[in-house]
This record gives structure tokens, sequence and C-alpha cells, in this order.
């Protein structure tokens, strides 16, 4: 079985839905995994992706706030949730395919200006989450799985505009990518797009503040798409889709995408 995945942060998906409905007419993949919903899963506008031929969804919202969404175009089944740091939040999402591969859509806190947890509880929350996937894989470690997601954290040097400068920035500090790959070696988890694109300056994420985003092209890569050790040579072809942080109204994220031959 093969089929393609993307993952992106819509940042509202009631507002942005014209957006990921030309996303599924230009790209068509046969799944779409959704972070920063910030809508009650009754408020998603499934009928509009229905129509597209995207009718299968499961989700965990809440308004105004986080939210995950798995769209799909394939039979998935709804394969539960994790409620990482027992808050409470929409943050995870998880479907099983046909062929029983289940993908895990997450989206990891952004953690706050401030990189102290004893000055900034949202760091704090940031690394206690990351800490428990961590926990989680390393106790039960995952086979025939994908994790994808906005994890908000860019670990390579290549992944940020300015390694030096962004040392003490949050999603680049050492702690975060110290527990960033910790969580990852420990559930054995492939990256698949650095597997496919091995060198070179490579973002997902580029800030609203900037008067001109791709002139200035101060990114990091914060979404990213793992394979589970098992699968990890099934995903291939997996690039970036900048030219939609281009878009009208646009996400400050951009989809990135991978295909799987299983």
């Amino acid at each position: 079985m093969s089929f393609t995945l993307a993952t992106w942060n819509i940042n509202s998906v009631r507002l942005r839905s014209p957006l990921v409905q030309k996303f599924l007419i230009d790209h068509a993949p046969d799944v779409l995994c959704l972070q920063e919903c910030k809508s009650p899963v009754d408020k998603i506008p499934l009928a509009d992706f229905a129509a597209l031929g995207y009718g299968h969804m499961v989700a965990r919202g809440q308004k105004g706030y986080n939210g995950v969404a798995i769209l799909s175009r394939l039979p998935i089944e709804d394969a539960g949730h994790i409620d990482w740091c027992q808050k409470g939040d929409a943050r995870h999402v998880a479907a099983k395919l046909s062929n029983g591969v289940t993908v895990h859509n997450c989206y990891v806190p952004a953690g706050g200006d401030i990189p102290d947890r004893t000055l900034n509880d949202k760091f704090g929350h940031k690394l206690d989450y990351v800490e428990e996937m961590r926990t989680l894989f390393r106790d039960q470690r995952p086979e025939k799985s994908i994790l994808v997601g906005d994890l908000n954290i860019a670990p390579r040097e290549d992944d940020v505009w300015n390694h030096k400068a962004l040392l003490k920035v949050v999603s680049h500090t050492p702690v975060e990518v110290e527990a960033f790959e910790a969580a990852r070696e420990a559930g054995g988890w492939v990256d698949v797009t650095r597997k496919d694109i091995p060198q070179g300056q490579l973002y997902s994420w580029w800030s609203y503040r900037s008067p001109d985003w791709d002139a200035a092209d101060k990114g990091r890569r914060l979404d990213h798409i793992w394979a589970s050790a098992d699968i990890g040579n099934a995903g291939h072809s997996s690039t970036v889709l900048r030219h939609v942080r281009g878009w009208e109204q646009p996400s400050d994220h951009a989809p990135v995408l991978a295909s799987f031959d299983l």
C-alpha cells in the first residue's frame, strides 16, 4: 500500500478552511494532519473537506486553542489520544489505517519566550511534555507507526537560519534539542525528512513579524515527520511545501509532505 501524508500547523482550521481546500486540491495527500485547529471538533468544517473526498476524520479539539485533526480519503479508525502532562489539552490524536499503520498527530507546546522553567511555566510545560514522550517511547517502543506534527523544536544547526543567534531562543536551545533527540532516539524514530534531505538549510516556519518573510528567510524547521524503525525505510520523497507559506492570509507554517510504501 502506497500513500502520501502531510502535516501542517494551520493556525485556525475554520479561518483557513479555503487554504486547506486549496491544498487538498493542489497536492492531494491521502492523509492530512492538522495542528492548532483552534476549534471544537463539531465546528471543524468537515463537509468542505468531504466534498473533496476527505470524508474521514479523527480529531480532538477545544475552543480557541490547540486542537489536532487527521483528515483522510482512506478509511481510518480512531486510535485514541494521549493527554500529555494531564492538562486536558487537545495536543494529540491517533488514527489507524487499514494496513495497520498508526498515525500520531502531535502539537508540542511552543514554550513561551523565556527559556527558563523557573521564570516561565510554559517552558517547563514544554520540557515536561517532551520528557513524557521520551518515557513512553522508551517503555512502549513504537512499531508500524508514523508520528508527525508541529513539534516546536528545530534540532539541527541547519534547521534554523542562524544557529548561534538562536541558541538562547525558545525552539532551538540546547536543553530543548537534547530533550527532543532523547525522545526521538528512545523510540527509534527515523526523521524521514532529513533522511531524504540530509544536508542544507531547511525550514517549515517563518514568523509573521517579518515584513518580507521570503526574502529575509529567517526560518526554523519546527514541523516533522517521523517513522518507527521497522518502517523507516518505507518513507521517502519528503519535502517542505514552502510556497504555501506565501498564499493569501497564510499560516506561519508550511506543510511538510512524505510518501510511504508499505
